[in-house]
């Protein structure tokens, strides 16, 4: 396998791309689904094969080592079914195992740090720029790494939010019990003069009212889930792998709770209850620790 860049994707254009074939998405859970969602209304020729680890989310808990053996079992699996490229929907695993995945697997691999800190850096009039995350993704300074490499300039403030995920990976979005977590885990940030919040996890849009309602109208909410689809139509547009035709429905694989998928599934991409119960398939933990190597 080739060694890839590590965080940033200015080697992925050398990599060359089969068009008929899925693209492969993966999160911790239903997040990464805000990222296919946005895939899916940018590029709607594209097959999406998209897999949740529910049984293990969340991820953000986790150690490094843990988060990246788990993206690799992953990956291994959606290249068995077959799929063209990768994008990595977790702001963890983009954090933790991005390195290591672009060194396995000649594939490209695109993650969603770099394309939400390149659109924070666009939208700040003050050059202050607040990050939130999982504990995990904060730590390791993937963002302010990235925000920096666009505009050194700018000032960058982290908090991770450790309490997000588990509301939205419970089908808790909104609410009095959802908004004072919300505005608690943010208490810190309100006195920093941001003018812009990246949203550093992928379950976290999913959170953007109760978000925006604490953080008030003057600061900006950055998604990393529409430039990550716009960076995934200009990597098959380089490299001629976009899909003429479809080929086929959306796929959806998780090793947890399939209603909670079928329920965001619904809300988020538009899916009927037939295609919902056509596509949605639920793997062992097992299958991915048996897979090849």
């Amino acid at each position: 396998m080739r060694n890839a860049r590590l965080l940033f994707d200015k080697e992925l254009g050398e990599i060359s791309v089969q068009h008929d074939l899925p693209i492969g998405i993966f999160d911790s859970g239903v997040g990464g689904l805000t990222v296919a969602s946005a895939i899916a209304k940018t590029l709607p020729n594209e097959q999406i094969f998209y897999f949740g680890d529910m049984a293990r989310c969340p991820y953000g808990n986790r150690n490094g080592k843990e988060v990246t053996e788990f993206s690799v079992q992953i990956v291994e699996y959606l290249l068995q079914l077959g799929v063209k490229m990768i994008v990595v929907a977790c702001n963890t695993a983009t954090a933790t195992a991005l390195p290591e995945l672009r060194r396995r697997f000649d594939i490209p691999i695109i993650g969603v740090i770099q394309p939400g800190s390149r659109a924070a850096a666009k939208e700040t009039e003050s050059g202050r720029v607040g990050v939130i995350g999982t504990t995990v993704t904060i730590a390791s300074g993937a963002y302010e790494l990235a925000v920096h490499a666009a505009d050194p300039n700018i000032s960058v403030y982290s908090l991770g939010c450790p309490a997000f995920v588990p509301l939205v990976e419970q089908g808790k979005c909104s609410g009095q019990e959802v908004e004072s977590i919300v505005h608690n885990s943010l208490e810190p940030l309100r006195a920093l003069e941001i003018d812009t919040l990246i949203l550093g996890c992928t379950h976290y849009p999913l959170l953007e009212q109760p978000i925006a309602k604490v953080l008030g109208p003057s600061v900006r909410l950055i998604s990393s889930a529409d430039e990550t689809a716009l960076e995934v139509h200009r990597l098959l547009l380089e490299q001629a792998g976009l899909c003429e035709h479809r080929l086929g429905p959306n796929r959806y694989f998780t090793t947890g709770n399939g209603d909670r998928m079928a329920e965001v599934l619904h809300s988020w991409m538009n899916a009927t209850e037939e295609e919902i119960q056509e596509c949605i398939q639920t793997v062992d933990v097992d299958v991915l620790l048996t897979a090849p190597r």
